[in-house]
């Protein structure tokens, strides 16, 4: 029995109209595995046990997925028919799908221990797992595959784990999750509790810029990659790398107050997106 479908809100398009029809499809796929494998780790109520239990039966489906020769038969069988015939036709690297895995893996067991990042460096080693993959496979796809290209990709895909991560401290604090590193929290004199608390987290402007400024830096030091990645794939990175900046734009404005407000794109930022997209 599948679960039930949750919804998302997404800021950067998935398999949109500007991808190359043939592509949708295994796009699609790759979208599914991940999406579904990161609700595991951080939708609904499962206690940690439970989250760590389904990760391992979804990494079991994975490998009989890869493995082409076994069968499907698990719970998640409508994500890995598909994510089967994706890598059997595109001949997708492993490893990269077992390192987004792994990922949400380490995401349970922090957020089960508290432990939090000790610096960026650990934060940026986590997006190297939760999101330079999913950037990687894309390439893949495309047929794109040299040395500073996959470079650009990975500045972009950490980019936009952390943009995420700076948008959503209003509903990642309450769950227990915190992913300003500790270190970053010192330097403005606050420790992670304080940014639980309304009143001290007022005073968190100076990190929310420096995290802010930091994400950003790394998103332009990829954006050359837009002109590495052929036809209407390359206009949807520069939608996606402009959607990104333009929620640093709003987490910039609010400071601290993101703390408790969640930024979000909107239908009237279409236009000023499309504006700098065609200015890259």
């Amino acid at each position: 029995m599948q679960p039930p479908a949750i919804s998302h809100y997404e800021n950067f398009p998935v398999a949109s109209w500007l991808c190359p029809p043939d592509l949708r499809a295994p796009i699609a796929a790759i979208y599914h595995f991940a999406r579904t494998a990161d609700d595991l780790a951080d939708e609904g109520d499962a206690d940690p046990i439970q989250r760590l239990a389904d990760l391992h039966a979804y990494r079991a489906e994975l490998d009989a997925a890869c493995a082409q020769s076994e069968p499907l038969g698990g719970r998640w069988t409508a994500v890995f028919i598909p994510l089967r015939h994706t890598v059997a036709s595109h001949t997708l690297p492993a490893e990269l799908l077992h390192a987004l895995l792994d990922a949400f893996v380490q995401d349970v067991r922090k957020t089960r221990d508290g432990t939090g990042y000790a610096d960026e460096a650990e934060l940026l080693d986590y997006c190297r797992r939760s999101a330079n993959p999913v950037g990687r496979l894309l390439l893949h796809l495309y047929g794109v595959g040299d040395a500073q290209s996959l470079a650009w990709s990975d500045a972009i895909c950490s980019a936009l784990q952390l943009i995420n991560f700076w948008q959503d401290p209003s509903r990642d604090l309450p769950r227990g999750r915190c992913y300003f590193a500790q270190d970053s929290c010192a330097r403005w004199g606050l420790t992670p509790a304080d940014l639980r608390d309304p009143v001290q987290a007022r005073r968190a402007d100076g990190l929310i810029a420096e995290c802010a400024a930091s994400a950003r830096q790394r998103m332009q030091s990829g954006a050359p990659l837009v002109h590495r990645v052929p036809g209407r794939a390359g206009w949807e990175l520069r939608l996606v790398v402009q959607g990104g900046l333009r929620i640093l734009d709003k987490v910039e404005a609010l400071g601290g107050g993101v703390l408790q407000s969640r930024p979000r794109l909107r239908a009237w930022d279409a236009p000023l997106l499309v504006w700098r997209a065609f200015w890259m």
